[in-house]
């Protein structure tokens, strides 16, 4: 590797020849704030929040782009550095909503951070005209408040990277704004809902459409029942906003706080992740035998399936016609359990905790409700955000919490739905299904170490009853895009497909917690959070779905068999191409 030697407020570094003075700081314990820079998605050195002196230069350089030289000597916090730094906050506030005790990002807002710690306390200086501002509520997942935007465009990076690319700035000068073509609300563009622009966005400018008051609302009916159903990933990323270390499995402590909020069940969402491998499996088997539509793909992320309904509906009949886990779950709490409990479907109110703001719109779609019309199969989505909220709000001690289970209706599951949570895990989930199935055996070699890992396309091809099975996982639309259209021009050869939405599956999900950029640009959150998942795979008793009790118990006394008529009933739906405009 090549290296240059130098000097950041008179130490003495050697670092990488291809750093930029942002990265060379970092490696030696100096954080230099940015407010537009994300690695590799927004580097275009806009905010310039990252100024930094540098010997012999004729003005301040942006640190996030500017490279490193042999001999270069580089001043982080000099009087010139803090006071530029000082005026860009005092800018940006003077036409920004100040409204911080109402803002859900409020302590968790990058721009707040650095006033605080600049000492930028108001914008008199540059007080006068304010520009108008747009509030856009219009879909089921996000509101858009234009007036907390500071023009940042980690949002317009975000969503180009996801190909769709629906949001840009608007206007020019004074006037410039982000919105959509044409000031079209984001309910009339092609978005998919994936909430990757939320994550991007250091301040309150865009945030999930909140519903804990529909949640406390429901607790405190005494006509109903709610319960609640928790997604793989969650208990991997909600205790980063406890303040703990990332990758913390906190399933424990969820379970235990979500029963002191006052949900009468707590049940797993990776019981429903297990009946999604037992239905997938029997259909991608059913299709290979009986020549069917190859490459089948995986149906379990909401914004894949939008995206491939506005972007590609010719492909629609590959798309797995299984539920997610999600509302699988919820059609059956609200026909298995409720018979078995007695309790009207009607009355029932299922809550689940997702990683996904795309959630939320896939409540809404259509022949999602197994138990009867009229009967959603799940009624409120709550984000990871959301959830920490509630708790918060709920006045309860979540580190103090002991470990708790989940309630047995539905609380048993195996390795393999816990890693539904990472990229590859739900291929990785099904092939192990899928090679017993076809084998006739139990194979003991369950661990497809080629699906795994953060990279955004993975190939692989496996031996399974003498026919070689050609596999690909993807996740990030912009790499969707890459393999449908090879799908699209027949080529590729594959027979099965995962595609994820978000970048590194659900663990990296638009509804995550939000990691300040000082950290998420030199941290591999995907990877930590991940590895939780992965390690409480390895660590259960059972890791292949058909093999779940629970899940076994579920087709003898209710379902019949993967695959039957009343599986299908319930359990699986229909998808519509949608026009982009």
């Amino acid at each position: 590797m090549n290296m240059v030697n130098v000097k950041i407020n008179g130490m003495p570094l050697s670092v990488p020849a291809d750093y930029t003075i942002l990265q060379a700081a970092k490696s030696a314990g100096i954080d230099i704030p940015t407010l537009c820079y994300l690695k590799d998605l927004n580097e275009i050195g806009a905010c310039r929040m990252c100024v930094v002196e540098v010997k012999g230069a004729r003005s301040l350089v942006a640190a996030c782009v500017y490279p490193v030289n042999e001999g270069m000597e580089v001043y982080t916090n000099t009087p010139k550095v803090i006071e530029s730094r000082k005026m860009t906050l005092e800018m940006l506030l003077s036409v920004h909503n100040k409204a911080c005790l109402t803002c859900k990002r409020s302590n968790n807002c990058e721009l707040q951070t650095l006033c605080q710690e600049l000492g930028v306390e108001d914008s008199t200086s540059y007080e006068g005209a304010m520009p108008d501002s747009t509030y856009d509520d219009s879909t089921y997942h996000l509101v858009r408040d234009n007036s907390k935007c500071i023009l940042c465009r980690r949002c317009v990076a975000a969503c180009a990277n996801q190909h769709v690319a629906v949001i840009g700035p608007n206007s020019r000068g004074f006037d410039t704004h982000i919105g959509c073509m044409f000031e079209q609300p984001l309910a009339n563009v092609p978005c998919v809902s994936c909430g990757q622009c939320i994550v991007a966005c250091p301040t309150g400018a865009l945030t999930e459409k909140d519903q804990c008051a529909d949640v406390l609302a429901a607790l405190n009916d005494p006509e109903k029942y709610v319960v609640v159903q928790t997604a793989p990933s969650i208990r991997a990323t909600l205790g980063e906003c406890f303040g703990m270390p990332v990758g913390t499995n906190v399933e424990g402590k969820m379970v235990a706080a979500l029963r002191r909020i006052g949900f009468q069940k707590v049940f797993d969402t990776d019981f429903g992740a297990d009946l999604t491998i037992m239905e997938e499996a029997h259909e991608f088997i059913e299709r290979v035998k009986n020549g069917g539509t190859l490459p089948m793909i995986t149906s379990c992320s909401p914004g894949w399936v939008k995206f491939c309904e506005h972007y590609f509906p010719e492909l629609l009949p590959n798309v797995s016609s299984c539920k997610s886990p999600q509302q699988m779950t919820g059609a059956m709490i609200k026909t298995w359990f409720a018979q078995k409990e007695g309790i009207d479907p009607s009355k029932i109110v299922v809550v689940s905790i997702m990683p996904c703001t795309a959630k939320k719109f896939e409540i809404h779609r259509d022949d999602m409700e197994g138990a009867g019309e009229g009967i959603a199969d799940t009624d409120i989505v709550l984000t990871t955000r959301e959830l920490a909220r509630l708790i918060k709000l709920c006045r309860i001690d979540f580190n103090t919490l002991p470990d708790e289970a989940f309630d047995p209706a539905m609380g048993e599951s195996t390795g393999a739905a816990v890693i539904f949570g990472s990229t590859g895990g739900v291929m990785e989930a099904a092939l192990r299904t899928a090679a017993d199935t076809l084998e006739g055996r139990s194979v003991e070699s369950i661990e497809y170490q080629e699906v795994r890992g953060g990279a955004g396309i993975k190939e692989a091809v496996y031996k399974i009853a003498g026919m070689d099975v050609k596999v690909a996982v993807v996740s990030g639309l912009n790499n969707a895009n890459e393999v449908l259209t090879k799908v699209k021009n027949g080529e590729g050869g594959y027979h099965f497909i995962e595609i994820m939405c978000c970048p590194g599956g659900c663990v990296n999900g638009g509804g995550q917690p939000i990691q300040p950029s000082s950290v998420r640009n030199f941290t591999d959150l995907r990877a930590a959070r991940a590895q939780a998942l992965y390690t409480q795979d390895a660590n259960m008793p059972l890791r292949k779905s058909h093999e779940n009790p629970l899940i076994q118990k579920a087709y003898e006394e209710f379902l019949g068999e993967p695959g039957g008529h009343k599986a299908h009933e319930l359990l699986h739906t229909t998808y519509v191409p949608r026009s982009r405009y």
